[in-house]
């Protein structure tokens, strides 16, 4: 009994002085995260004005070669989601810009699509030297306003190019047929000829990749394109399109408009001019722009959300698994087309595994996409880092344990712990997301 009461007695003073250790700790985390967030501030502000310097910062659409303001002057902020700071502002268009552009690309496919393959490859090939050449400042751009870490960025700069590059040597493979035919007296061949003005739709967590991937292919096969990228992500695909032009891409060839999604998106679908629409993005839009490229009969080329698993079986190498788990979920924070939504473990290597997997996550830095180290930037924005604390609580509610981080991080803005959590059962948001 006097045992008892003695380490009772000891638990409460120990825990008394833990509390004051505590909130001595914690004035200091305030001041700390105080201090960080200023420095990351500075740093973004030091790249953007580089950036502008560079003359790779564009705030303005390009339509027929043009750099162009919406007609009625509407902006819309384009911020860091690090630090908030407003990177830029960039146009707000509609459906007035939107068939403004379609018209320039439809004019410039009169010409493109004649010129030859080879003369595209070369275009192509230039404009693939120009994006490996300012890789560091284009990835310098996706930091700023995207968030993930440099590294990940210039990564995805190279990534990217190759699509241009590799598109470069298609333009001059396009290929015709010889068809074989019943009657001796006939021959059967087949022209491959481009479809014309492409609506290219992309989304914000490969600002870069994504669209060289669908641009890349248009133009090597004589189409003309019309590029909306994410409100969130714009710069990027703007600076991209400043390379093409001093690439020698013709004006009207490459056009890009940003603004109201629904406007934009409604004037492509509308129009009898574009022949074709590729988007990646969530599968509630992609079955939109499916119903609606119906009227004009378009084709359609949609690459949409799913809820992949990650499986991990008893007979797996612990360490592989680890690994490649690790990549795969937390890549560009979780913000991929090709994350796995879910990690499935057999049994008789669950417990392993899970220690494993969450001392690893544990370890990975958190922090501003430009400071050395850092492995995870912030979520693209509010919307985005509710959306995961609403998975995670709905989760909690149902009987899900938290094994590391279930909270927002003490850097503030946009940043979440990585996390990991057990227990998951099929009813809960974090199974069946899509």
């Amino acid at each position: 009994m006097t045992l008892t009461r003695r380490v009772i007695s000891g638990m409460a003073v120990s825990g008394a002085i833990k509390l004051l250790s505590l909130s001595s700790h914690v004035t200091s985390m305030h001041r700390s995260s105080a201090i960080l967030y200023r420095q990351m501030s500075t740093e973004a502000q030091n790249v953007a004005t580089r950036l502008k310097s560079s003359g790779l910062l564009r705030s303005q659409a390009l339509i027929a070669g043009k750099w162009t303001e919406a007609y009625d002057k509407k902006v819309i902020e384009v911020t860091n989601p690090a630090t908030g700071d407003v990177v830029a502002n960039v146009p707000c268009m509609g459906v007035r810009e939107t068939n403004d552009a379609i018209s320039a690309a439809h004019e410039a496919f009169s010409t493109w699509s004649k010129t030859t393959a080879a003369e595209r490859s070369k275009c192509l090939r230039k404009w693939y030297d120009l994006l490996i050449a300012n890789k560091e400042e284009l990835g310098q751009l996706i930091t700023l306003e995207q968030g993930k870490p440099l590294k990940e960025a210039i990564g995805e700069v190279s990534y990217g190019a190759a699509f241009i590059e590799f598109f470069s040597e298609e333009a001059k493979r396009v290929y015709g047929e010889i068809i074989p035919t019943p009657l001796s007296d006939r021959r059967l061949f087949v022209l491959k000829q481009p479809v014309g003005v492409v609506g290219v739709i992309t989304p914000w967590n490969f600002p870069l990749a994504m669209i060289t991937r669908k641009v890349g292919p248009a133009l090597a096969s004589g189409c003309t394109v019309v590029i909306k990228p994410s409100e969130l992500t714009p710069l990027t695909a703007l600076a991209a399109a400043e390379l093409s032009i001093q690439a020698g891409i013709p004006p009207g060839a490459v056009n890009v408009v940003m603004g109201n999604a629904t406007e934009i998106g409604d004037a492509l679908l509308a129009s009898s001019e574009v022949r074709k629409i590729t988007f990646t993005g969530s599968t509630a839009v992609g079955k939109k722009l499916m119903a609606g490229a119906a009227n004009t009969v378009k084709r359609v080329s949609l690459e949409l959300g799913g809820n992949a698993p990650c499986i991990i079986f008893d007979d797996a190498d612990l360490d592989v698994a680890v690994k490649g788990a690790l990549g795969s979920k937390f890549r560009n924070s979780g913000q991929t087309c090709v994350c796995a939504n879910r990690i499935l473990v057999q049994e008789g290597i669950y417990e392993e595994f899970a220690s494993a997997f969450s001392n690893a996550v544990q370890n990975l830095q958190v922090g501003d996409g430009f400071a050395d180290g850092i492995v995870q930037g912030p979520l693209i924005n509010e919307a985005g880092l509710q959306k995961v604390e609403t998975f995670v609580q709905d989760a909690i509610s149902k009987g899900a344990k938290v094994l590391i981080g279930g909270r927002r991080h003490r850097l503030g803005m946009t940043f979440y712990e990585p996390t990991v959590m057990t227990n998951i059962k099929s009813e809960m948001l974090l199974s069946r997301c899509k």
